[in-house]
């Protein structure tokens, strides 16, 4: 991932009312003292804030939302530090034209009633009460956000509470996904897997909706690019496939050198088209050069995914594009789909042949040969993955009747147990609604047979994308 590709930017803009300044001597820097905790709190790598300060006149929101625009935020934060007029506010919204968080965050839990009570003069008393008063413009601001078509969302807690900033940083994280995913350049290479009816993409209407670039490309610039291998790029790749796989004394020299070589132009091909992701399929003629190449790239291929370049074979890009956002949440995203029921156990086996992501392994992945592609030509290496036992969260970008996109997720454990160890990645997943009323919610929202599988429980994450993308997000839970 570039460095451009890992920052995003976000805007931040406090409330007020600037006729409560000249009344209440000091609540106007206390209340940019809050600001300043909140602006603070959101700082991490990878991250730049856009804070305009308190804008409490219309003069000041016409001014923030030129800021905004400007430096092209991806987010904003509105923090209501006290009662806010919402025509100091919808400028602001209205020109940015980005999500907008809410965040009505009071400084403590409750009022000190008996501080506050002792303080006998009426005039501190209610200016101690709108340093805590955040909630009062929390419907007004809703109302018109409502009224006018507005994207808004509401964090409500305190300062200083773990719930309200585990969602604020889960807004973060999204955005910064967002950002990941309008600058990634996906590569297709070959075709689709002939007949599967599911997988065809529609490539204009997810550039549209997540911001990606579509780079078609040509076998046969991946074979120039095998032909030019050195011998020292070709050793060099070798001694990464021992250091990174468990490497089968069954894998021979020459099958070893092939996938190698392969990988090496697996490289150059990402490197050259500036790749974020990469879907393949192809098949060739018996004994044909590019025939070679493809039953050779599952090595190389599932060594760009644990590196940050995701690759989904059968061409299957919607699940690419899944694969990326579980990557870029930190999650992992292998390529799956479904293998098996076990009923006795009441879990489902999901695996797939092909690259894994061997970040979220358990314990080292392993490097085989396979005798028979099942289903496709030729014979070759391949890696044998079990996914990290603990919470899993399954992924699909999801194409309806209607054309439109939609993300599909469910939350679940993978969990120990026998597995098939037949030169493919596979795990057991158990979910809360059970095996059976799991694979019928699911299969029934529509997705493709692929999924992605990811580490950690972060559907949370993923609502709040679908929310950037204004797009729909089905949860089977």
């Amino acid at each position: 991932m570039t460095e451009q590709q890992s920052h995003v930017t976000v805007g931040l803009f406090g409330i007020g009312l600037d006729t409560y300044w000249p009344q209440f001597e000091g609540l106007h820097e206390r209340l940019q003292g809050y600001q300043k905790r909140i602006h603070e709190r959101l700082e991490r790598p990878g991250v730049s804030i856009v804070d305009v300060g308190l804008v409490d006149s219309v003069e000041k929101a016409y001014e923030a939302a030129d800021r905004f625009k400007r430096e092209d935020v991806e987010i904003i934060f509105l923090f209501v530090s006290t009662y806010a007029l919402s025509s100091t506010v919808l400028p602001v919204v209205q020109k940015a034209k980005v999500p907008v968080v809410v965040l009505n965050l009071q400084p403590v839990a409750a009022i000190d009633y008996e501080s506050f009570n002792q303080l006998n003069d009426r005039g501190i008393m209610t200016g101690e009460w709108l340093a805590h008063c955040q909630a009062c413009a929390a419907p007004e601001l809703a109302c018109v956000f409502n009224r006018v078509g507005i994207d808004y969302h509401l964090v409500t807690g305190t300062l200083n509470d773990p719930e309200s900033w585990a969602e604020i940083d889960a807004w973060i994280d999204a955005a910064h996904v967002a950002s990941v995913m309008r600058n990634t350049r996906v590569g297709v290479l070959g075709h689709y897997y002939c007949g599967m009816l599911d997988v065809y993409s529609d490539m204009t209407q997810q550039a549209g909706v997540l911001g990606c670039h579509f780079e078609l490309l040509e076998m046969c610039q991946l074979r120039q690019l095998r032909d030019a291998v050195t011998d020292q790029e070709l050793e060099a790749k070798i001694a990464q496939f021992h250091d990174e796989f468990d490497v089968s004394p069954e894998c021979s020299d020459a099958e070893m050198r092939r996938a190698a070589q392969t990988s090496c132009a697996l490289d150059a091909l990402v490197s050259q088209n500036k790749l974020g992701a990469l879907a393949y399929y192809y098949e060739g003629a018996p004994g044909n050069e590019y025939e070679n190449i493809v039953t050779s790239v599952i090595a190389g291929n599932s060594l760009l995914t644990a590196h940050h370049v995701p690759v989904a074979g059968e061409c299957e890009i919607k699940n690419v594009q899944a694969m990326k956002i579980m990557d870029t949440f930190g999650a992992g995203g292998s390529f799956s789909e479904f293998y098996a029921m076990d009923f006795n156990d009441d879990i489902v086996l999901l695996g797939h042949d092909g690259p894994g992501h061997m970040a979220i392994a358990e314990g080292r992945v392993k490097l085989v040969p396979l005798p028979v592609y099942h289903g496709k030509p030729g014979q070759g290496l391949s890696i044998e993955m079990q996914v990290q036992n603990g919470p899993v969260t399954l992924l699909s970008l999801v194409q309806d009747g209607q054309g439109k996109l939609k993300l599909l997720v469910a939350e679940g454990e993978s969990v120990p147990g026998p597995i098939l160890h037949i030169g493919n990645t596979n795990s057991r997943y158990r979910f809360a609604l059970g095996a059976k009323d799991f694979i019928n919610a699911w299969s029934m929202a529509g997705p493709a047979h692929h999924c992605a599988i990811g580490i950690g429980h972060i559907a949370r994450k993923i609502h709040n994308l679908a929310a950037i993308w204004g797009i729909e997000c089905i949860r089977i839970c």
